[in-house]
């Protein structure tokens, strides 16, 4: 769709999912830089709005935080996801007054932008407990996943307001509703799938497991490797200790690692399945959205791959945490599709009755 064809609202929308994605990526730099604690208090940095610069204030903030040094390569990372993050708040903020005060306004929605603005509450109560929680898993986990489900539900509700009708093709005369049906089933099975894998992958990432494994494709030399999984995958670790660098020993980290290969494995059978299902119908525009997951797809291998025998650079790192976000969002626009899309006979019976239902009124 054409940029001049959409509404101000979905411009509005698309330009917040814009900085959704950049809140996300900043999220993933700061993790990996090993910023997450770079400021010790929350919301200000060591007692300052921005964070300390002089050298007097440096001096100022150790003096009163004895046990973290002011590191500055630390520091502005941290403060810098924070204003961003802020600034998406407050936009999803302004979006939630605006849906309620258009409530009745038809086309206007206003449960997600009020859940969005629940979520992102959250999302800050998540951002403070990493800090003072001092990166327990769990919460670095939950925050990643927060944030990744804050794109993905902007993205969505820019579909929705962007008014493009989707239907099948009339010639589409092979999915049968019952086909359509078994087709939903296997994109919600993918969409499932690829959260799960991200689960694991903010796992790996807040455990830091992601070089427990520096070979590939086997794992120090094997294909089943030593690994402990009662403490790689222990959720009930104990709050309190500072987890910056990780706490478990190898083979808890080799678990971890382990489970994100195979459950890359197995996020890509499903995509097959649901690509090679998408072209069977013979619709060109599911044709299309099957290659979409197949380029974003290799991409997101390839990056994996990448991290393992480069030694996990930092600007492929944040790229393979960014296109797993997409892959997310990709997953999330074939499963919103689907369920817009009416097959061949259920649009020949809706013309029956009514020539203007064979779009979605979602």
């Amino acid at each position: 769709m054409k940029w001049s064809a959409l509404s101000g609202s979905a411009k509005a929308i698309l330009a917040s999912v814009v900085l959704a994605a950049v809140v996300v990526s900043l999220g993933a730099f700061t993790r990996l830089v090993d910023a997450g604690l770079g400021c010790p208090d929350w919301p200000g940095c060591y007692g300052h709005i921005l964070w300390p610069d002089t050298a007097q204030e440096i001096a100022l903030a150790e003096q009163a935080f004895p046990d973290a040094p002011v590191d500055a390569d630390k520091t502005w990372p941290e403060m810098v996801h924070r204003y961003f993050a802020s600034a998406l708040g407050f936009v999803i903020l302004c979006f939630a007054v605006y849906s309620w005060k258009h409530r009745k306004q038809q086309n206007t929605p206003v449960k997600l932008p009020l859940f969005l603005l629940a979520l992102v509450i959250l999302q800050g109560l998540f951002g403070m407990w990493t800090v003072t929680l001092k990166l327990w898993p769990q919460v670095v986990t939950t925050h990643l996943l927060g944030g990744f489900t804050t794109l993905t539900l902007l993205w969505l509700m820019f579909l929705r307001l962007s008014h493009r009708d989707w239907q099948l093709q009339k010639v589409t005369t092979s999915l049968t509703p019952r086909g359509l049906t078994r087709l939903r089933k296997l994109a919600m099975a993918g969409l499932v799938a690829v959260v799960l894998q991200i689960s694991l992958g903010g796992w790996t990432t807040s455990n830091y497991a992601a070089l427990a494994c520096v070979d590939f494709p086997t794992c120090h030399g094997e294909l089943v490797p030593a690994m402990d999984f009662k403490e790689g995958f222990n959720f009930t670790q104990d709050i309190g200790p500072n987890y910056l660098g990780g706490v478990m020993d190898s083979d808890g980290r080799t678990a971890i690692h382990w489970s994100h290969r195979v459950g890359a494995l197995v996020v890509t059978g499903v995509l097959l399945l649901l690509m090679a299902a998408l072209i069977r119908t013979g619709s060109a525009h599911l044709k299309k959205l099957a290659g979409v997951i197949a380029l974003v797809l290799a991409i997101q291998i390839a990056l994996g791959i990448t991290n393992i025998v480069a030694i996990l650079p930092l600007s492929v790192a944040v790229a393979h945490n960014g296109v797993g976000a997409l892959l997310l969002m990709v997953m999330a626009t074939v499963n919103y599709r689907l369920w817009c899309f009416v097959s061949a006979s259920e649009q020949d019976a809706a013309i029956g009755l009514n020539p203007t239902a064979v779009t979605s009124n979602i």
